[in-house]
């Protein structure tokens, strides 16, 4: 093949996926509004998903030759088409019939079989080889858990068996995550999508460098700031990293910070934004329906512990820079940025969004009403006039990304299929429960260091469901509440993006910021700690979760804000002057203490009482001798090990 004959048919394929990808689009706007039986809506978007994937990530083997790569994709292509045909002409077969009782056929077998192969290899292409082998694991697990002993073994599934259960039901691929991907994920992906096209995104990192830029390390706030704003609509780390990134980290190294811990602080502050509502993380719609609750209910529960995350993050970045003499940007650097006030009315979209979640319409709704007006939004104005580029960007890049999502989540029904129907769930559950001695803060720490190795290479979704399999039971058991058992493995699985020494989210950081990869993973991870043990402080007070009276949930969020508050002065070691070693160890176990404590308890009250007690006396020792306040408790100067 010559290159021009490769690059017309390059231009091919992409108007293809262009022209699939509004099919795709318009037909979740009609499922919207005529919701379709399970059996028959999950397989054709399914089927989209496989077939925008496989033409936007064409197969690169270089051990292969040009021809053979071209042939394979081909074939994928045709099979996940086939696939499609497979569902629709055997629909009215597999609504009716009975589980383990109806004959499983050959064509069943063979269309499952080419489903699951189909599925491995666009979760290949879309996230690695990671995700790969923990599903050939399980896979393997389901045909040869006979020869394994002791408790984790279990009769196994015979071939038809492991297809009907992972294929021709609701309890497979093409079950809760699925389900997710078609109810949810797509229409907040859609969102983003237009919402990024037509200047939203820029519009939060311009307001963010106004708004903190001036402050004492402020470009590091204005970083925390604009990743929160933009992570809270992209709902995904890496993308996040790469959109936010490229303007932030650059500003950062200006300012002083090094390469590394100016990709750091993006890492993490993009990371953070998969806990941020309104849109969070794709993985908290897989949440709201494992749980059966309304989206709205589970953002408005993630607010607290949200804040709580930025706000310790915020305050360890102004420390650390007092601490360090990072200098702010000057009145000319912020004003190098494009005036706000013109495109303030692009702010409307995310409001919009907000606003139909909390008057009660559905999530998939809102998402679509926000969508909507963000193509009439730039409209206000004519300076942010949109044209048919923003508009075919929009439309291009949706669908790829949901593509992008939707296929391996998917794959990851296999995983929860096989959990549940082997029963290895519960049996995983119990023998955690047994390896803790029924001790609640063990089970915790176990849990919390199974989701942390998890989440390595794993995208959050994926890390969070396997998470909640085998996790979300055990700490059930030993008396945590299910929302949040849920939210407890979610936020670790979260924090997975940034934990060595496999750290997504940081290696996307540190390629941007040309820094070196494991001092940038050390130097997220570091700043991570400021927030890690935030769960513990939900999981013994609902009321951080927006459980209960509004007293009382005002009362759990002032007292974590206040607790994570003394985490970060230890972390920043700054309290007027730069603090010794032994001081900020020391307000960090009073601060560690009345965070992971029961709020209102008495070991909470003691923590709380003496962080602040200290702080209050190293205040008053420097203003009543300026000059010498306490070597003991001060130094001169020092930096942040991370």
């Amino acid at each position: 093949m010559t290159a021009q004959s490769a690059k017309n048919n390059n231009n091919l394929m992409r108007k293809a996926a262009f022209l699939i990808g509004v099919v795709f689009v318009a037909f979740q706007i009609w499922l919207l509004y005529e919701p379709q039986q399970p059996l028959l809506a999950r397989p054709i978007h399914l089927s989209f998903a496989l077939v925008l994937l496989f033409i936007y990530k064409p197969l690169k083997a270089d051990f292969l030759p040009r021809w053979l790569t071209i042939a394979i994709d081909g074939i994928v292509l045709l099979a996940s088409v086939g696939i499609c045909a497979y569902y629709l002409v055997e629909y009215d077969r597999l609504t009716t019939r009975m589980e383990n009782v109806s004959e499983i056929f050959t064509l069943d077998i063979i269309a499952g079989s080419a489903l699951v192969l189909l599925l491995l290899e666009g979760a290949r292409r879309a996230v690695g080889m990671i995700l790969v082998y923990v599903l050939l694991v399980f896979i393997t697990y389901a045909l040869f858990g006979n020869f394994l002993p002791g408790w984790i073994g279990f009769r196994g599934f015979f071939m038809d068996e492991a297809i009907e259960i992972v294929t021709m039901t609701t309890a497979g691929v093409l079950g809760i995550t699925t389900s997710t991907s078609v109810s949810f994920i797509f229409y907040f992906i859609l969102f983003g999508a237009f919402y990024s096209a037509v200047g939203g995104g820029q519009l939060f990192i311009d307001l963010a460098i106004r708004v903190a830029g001036r402050a004492t390390g402020g470009t590091a706030k204005a970083a925390i700031l604009g990743s929160s704003l933009m992570g809270s609509i992209s709902g995904s780390a890496v993308a996040n990293v790469v959109s936010t990134g490229v303007f932030t980290i650059p500003l950062m190294k200006r300012t002083g910070f090094e390469d590394y811990r100016a990709s750091g602080i993006e890492a993490i502050a993009s990371t953070g934004g998969q806990l941020m509502p309104p849109v969070m993380g794709v993985a908290a719609f897989v949440m709201a329906e494992m749980l059966g609750m309304p989206y709205s209910s589970l953002a408005l529960a993630g607010l607290i512990p949200a804040l709580a995350f930025y706000l310790s993050l915020f305050l360890v970045v102004d420390l650390t820079a007092r601490r360090e003499g990072i200098r702010a940007l000057t009145e000319q650097e912020v004003s190098e940025t494009a005036p706000i006030w013109p495109r303030i009315h692009l702010i409307l979209p995310p409001l919009i969004l907000v606003a139909m979640l909390i008057s009660g319409y559905s999530a998939a709704y809102s998402a679509v009403g926000a969508s909507f007006a963000s193509l009439v939004v730039p409209f206000l104005r004519r300076s942010t006039w949109i044209g048919r580029d923003e508009i075919v960007d929009a439309l291009r890049n949706a669908p790829k990304q949901a593509a992008e999502v939707a296929v391996p989540i998917a794959a990851i029904g296999i995983v929860i299929a096989v959990a549940v129907q082997s029963n290895i769930a519960l049996k995983f559950a119990s023998s955690l429960v047994s390896l803790s001695e029924g001790s609640i803060y063990a089970s915790l720490a176990l849990a919390m260091l199974g989701c942390i190795i998890m989440g390595m290479g794993l995208p959050t979704v994926a890390a969070y469901i396997i998470g909640a399999v085998l996790f979300v039971p055990a700490i059930q058991k030993v008396g945590i509440e299910p929302l949040a058992a849920h939210f407890f493995i979610f936020y670790y699985c979260v924090l997975s993006m940034v934990t060595p020494p496999v750290a997504l989210a940081s290696f996307a950081a540190a390629a941007v910021g040309k820094a070196p990869a494991v001092k940038t993973g050390l130097s997220a991870f570091g700043l991570s700690l400021v927030a890690f043990f935030v769960p513990f402080g939900f999981v013994f007070d609902m009321g951080v979760l927006a459980q209960g009276s509004n007293g009382q949930i005002a009362l759990s969020a002032i007292g974590l804000f206040v607790a994570t508050s003394l985490w970060a002065v230890a972390f920043g070691g700054w309290c007027v002057r730069p603090l010794a070693l032994p001081v900020r160890i020391l307000i960090g176990l009073a601060g560690l203490t009345a965070v992971i404590a029961p709020s209102g308890s008495l070991v909470w009250m003691c923590g709380m009482g003496l962080g602040w007690g200290i702080i209050l006396l190293l205040i008053l020792l420097t203003r009543l001798s300026p000059d010498n306040p306490g070597t003991f408790l001060f130094t001169k100067s020092g930096t942040m090990t991370n």
